[in-house]
């Protein structure tokens, strides 16, 4: 009975300092949240499929840090009624916010009120660089237009007459669209640019844009544009119109890889949303939580958050009818298992 004892008071004592080393382990690692601490993605076009991988990826490094997430945003092309989801969500006082600004100006102030109120807010796809959000996730969208161009021209043998569709005002569509016309003037001197036009993102301005310009220059060769919901509309048109006109475009979503499958489409570049919505999400719970570094700068002069990272590139992938299939959002959700922006 003695020796029962003793070994019970052992495996209590043993117990007890497992126990306290756990409850140590857990106290020295600082990459936790604590309970209900939330971290927003907010989007405008919110059914656009193109954010679903993003979230995704937010979503399970929220987990990772036992942190609560959440999708958000608004179903129209709105800056103001992006604006106003951002509001709402400010109004919970998450954490940190991960957002798209539509534009760039219209979000100086409510994201320099967000950080006033101590929600870190970071921008991924496109910025507003004159704010004060922390940092900036997105693919390389020169790099992205840039390389649209060379296969476009490379494909019409570098000579021929191209258009392009955009969304004026939106940052990283516009930089797509002046980089796809730089490197054409830069490189083909040959491709000339005969039309440019307004979709905003919408399938039947995309649709009718095209068939405007492939009647007035029979001669066009190719179009392309800084996202995909355009695309449907500009690839109907040039089916319609014999499948000479190469549409070119950047991101995809199912409609999307079934027409390059089927030879509809040309190509797209597609940014790598997983790291943007992971990398992203690690951005923003690092500008909430500065105090965990001491850099040796000026930051606690100046009150500049040390976690600052001005620019991070998440890379992007190039589609064609050969990887299409690595592309589906559908079979990517099965394969994790999960409810996608649904939780």
């Amino acid at each position: 009975m003695r020796k029962f004892l003793s070994m019970l008071a052992i495996s209590a004592a043993a117990t007890t300092v497992l126990g306290a080393s756990h409850a140590a382990a857990q106290a020295a690692n600082p990459f936790k949240c604590e309970p209900g601490e939330k971290y927003v993605m907010n989007v405008m076009v919110s059914g656009v499929e193109y954010w679903f991988p993003v979230y995704e990826m937010f979503k399970q490094a929220g987990k990772q840090f036992g942190c609560e997430t959440e999708y958000t945003g608004t179903p129209e092309y709105d800056v103001n009624k992006q604006i106003a989801t951002f509001d709402q969500a400010l109004a919970q006082k998450p954490a940190g916010i991960l957002v798209h600004p539509m534009n760039s100006d219209p979000f100086i102030e409510p994201i320099n009120r967000a950080i006033e109120q101590g929600t870190a807010v970071v921008t991924f796809a496109a910025d507003s660089p004159n704010s004060k959000r922390v940092s900036y996730i997105t693919s390389d969208n020169v790099a992205e237009g840039t390389y649209a161009a060379d296969a476009v021209a490379k494909a019409m043998d570098g000579k021929g007459e191209y258009a392009v569709l955009e969304n004026p005002g939106q940052d990283n569509h516009d930089k797509r669209i002046a980089a796809f016309i730089a490197r054409m003037e830069a490189k083909w001197p040959d491709m000339k640019l005969v039309g440019r036009a307004a979709s905003n993102q919408d399938a039947t301005k995309a649709y009718q844009a095209v068939l405007s310009l492939a009647q007035a220059h029979p001669d066009l060769g190719a179009v392309f544009m800084p996202e995909a919901n355009s695309a449907i509309g500009a690839a109907q048109a040039a089916k319609e119109g014999g499948g000479k006109i190469r549409v070119m475009l950047a991101d995809v979503n199912a409609k999307i890889l079934d027409m390059i499958k089927a030879g509809e489409i040309f190509g797209s570049v597609n940014p790598n949303q997983g790291m943007q919505g992971y990398m992203g999400f690690m951005l923003l719970w690092l500008a909430k939580h500065p105090e965990l570094i001491d850099p040796m700068n000026d930051a606690r002069r100046s009150g500049f958050n040390g976690m600052s990272v001005p620019f991070v590139d998440n890379g992007f992938s190039i589609v064609t009818a050969e990887n299409a299939d690595d592309f589906y959002w559908d079979a990517y959700l099965k394969r994790r298992g999960t409810k996608g922006i649904e939780e």
